[in-house]
């Protein structure tokens, strides 16, 4: 770490959307995930849709809210009027008109919690103060800290500090990545990670733009880059298989002799779910995937393909 400045890495600040403690699934051993907000993909079957935008979002959840005769505080603290009593007694907000104001008093004076904020500016040396509360845990599993979103590396000074100092404290690192970010990006994160998820959505390129709102070339080139500059840094590669997008043997079969020639790289299928539909809601907006769903024969199939080209290197769903 010779030439920086480990305070002004302390001081990096970034805006944070949760701090999830004891994760078994996004890398090695019992993990910290920090989920920062932001992403430079708008993927239809995204299940968390408040990560997508960096800026912190007012989120309405209905079921917790106690009726405006009960209670009806946000009405009265909302600076915009965008809060109005709906007909079946509970407040109705109107983002037209709501104007996203930094205080959000509309929050604080919910007792109920029915409204929330997703998203806050947080500085590495108050995450890394969260993460270290745990490190009894990763010493014995061999787990650590592993950096989430959206797409965490696009925030990079954060991202590189973060992970450079977690690795200064002797903590172990992870990132889970789309990496539709510079190449510049990955490269200076990439020596102070000991592990990484790496998203592998599509191979057709005009496919992948039409699902996910971006071509795939940053993507693929950036996984050259990691596996060949960095050849010792374990990579998994992952797969969501989301129905109508990539659930078919063609576009699995071509992910898998992608990555056949890295034999460092393992690879995963993840199974499309709906977990995230209900932020949705809470965000005001509809689900972009609707009631769809993943047919389990059919992923099975599908993991036999992965496993004809890759063998052993293809994990089987947790």
């Amino acid at each position: 770490m010779s030439g920086v400045d480990k305070d002004q890495d302390l001081a990096q600040t970034g805006t944070v959307f949760n701090i999830q403690k004891y994760s078994v699934h996004d890398g090695p051993g019992i993990r910290t995930i920090v989920f920062s907000k932001g992403c430079s993909l708008r993927c239809r079957w995204c299940s968390n849709p408040e990560s997508q935008l960096v800026a912190p979002e007012l989120a309405y959840n209905r079921g917790r809210c106690l009726e405006v005769d009960k209670c009806g505080h946000c009405i009265d603290a909302c600076p915009s009027h965008a809060i109005r009593r709906g007909d079946d007694d509970k407040p109705v907000l109107d983002r037209k008109y709501c104007a996203d104001c930094a205080a959000m008093p509309c929050v604080a004076a919910c007792p109920a919690q029915a409204l929330l904020v997703y998203g806050s500016t947080r500085s590495v040396a108050d995450v890394l103060s969260a993460v270290q509360k745990d490190a009894i845990f990763y010493s014995r599993s061999g787990g650590g800290m592993t950096i989430s979103g959206g797409e965490p590396l696009l925030h990079a000074d954060f991202a590189v500090a973060l992970l450079r100092q977690a690795r200064a404290h002797r903590l172990k690192t992870a990132v889970e990545t789309c990496a539709m970010v510079p190449a510049v990006t990955l490269r200076a994160a990439a020596p102070y990670l000991n592990y990484v998820l790496f998203d592998l959505k599509h191979m057709d390129s005009a496919v992948h733009k039409e699902q996910t709102g971006h071509s795939n070339e940053t993507i693929l080139e950036n996984f050259r880059i990691l596996v060949t500059e960095f050849p010792e840094l374990p990579v998994l590669a992952r797969t969501p298989v989301i129905p109508g997008f990539n659930d078919n043997e063609a576009s699995i079969r071509a992910i898998a002799e992608f990555i056949k020639p890295y034999g460092q790289v393992e690879y995963e299928m993840l199974p499309y779910h709906r977990l995230g539909t209900q932020k949705y809601e809470f965000l005001g907006r509809t689900p972009p995937m609707g009631a769809t769903k993943l047919d389990e024969v059919l992923f099975s199939r599908l993991l036999g393909v992965a496993k004809e080209v890759l063998g052993a290197r293809v994990r089987n769903p947790a």
